[in-house]
């Protein structure tokens, strides 16, 4: 499945904002772009670059290509709702991005292997499409023949103590959609006022 396997250091100080955890602490350290004009001060950017550089947030801390995220975001102006949000709560709620939510993989990006490797059941059923979004009532679980694996047995004993999203809940390893995020629940940061601008353009 095609997604961004480029360094995370440049592009979260490229766009001043950390697309992973592992990009916030290399920003606290550098707070500054990439390359040897990277100090230079009132760096001025175009309204179409500001525009751009905030779409470009949201389309790598999710970790998503262009033209699936266009097509996401073209399903949210097609929602008939407002379409800043509708865009986010769409992103919220990809499988991918629930096993990240339920602290089922550390990172988006582990979450989306996890998945895609046939390790997740959505109802009962194995699924391994990371784009798959999930709907109210949905019932999340890791695969019985997984959960004998090194990585779940570990996982299962320590899982995080951070409290999953108040849409999700998870006993083990086990989960549940009991209702739909909101765009508050979504990366904050981000202005997706700006990204909806970008497309109209």
């Amino acid at each position: 499945m095609a997604r961004y396997r480029g360094p995370i250091g440049k592009i979260s100080r490229r766009l001043g904002f950390g697309i992973t955890e592992k990009g916030e602490r290399l920003l606290d350290k550098r707070p500054y772009p990439p390359g040897m004009h990277g100090h230079t001060p009132n760096r001025k950017m175009s309204d179409y670059g500001i525009r751009q550089q905030e779409k470009q947030k949201a389309r790598y801390a999710y970790g998503i290509l262009e033209k699936q995220f266009r097509s996401i975001f073209e399903r949210a102006r097609r929602s008939g709702g407002e379409t800043g949000s509708e865009f986010f709560i769409l992103l919220e709620r990809r499988l991918d991005n629930v096993i990240y939510r339920l602290g089922w993989g550390t990172t988006r990006a582990q979450a989306r292997q996890l998945v895609t490797h046939g390790h997740i059941t959505v109802n009962g059923r194995k699924t391994d499409i990371a784009s798959y979004t999930v709907n109210e009532g949905d019932v999340l679980a890791v695969r019985t023949e997984s959960r004998k694996r090194a990585y779940f047995a570990q996982l299962s004993e320590n899982l995080p103590t951070t409290a999953v999203p108040a849409w999700l809940s998870r006993d083990g390893l086990d989960g549940k959609v009991i209702g739909l995020p909101r765009r508050e629940d979504a990366e904050p940061g981000i202005n997706e006022q700006l990204i909806v601008e970008f497309y109209s353009r």
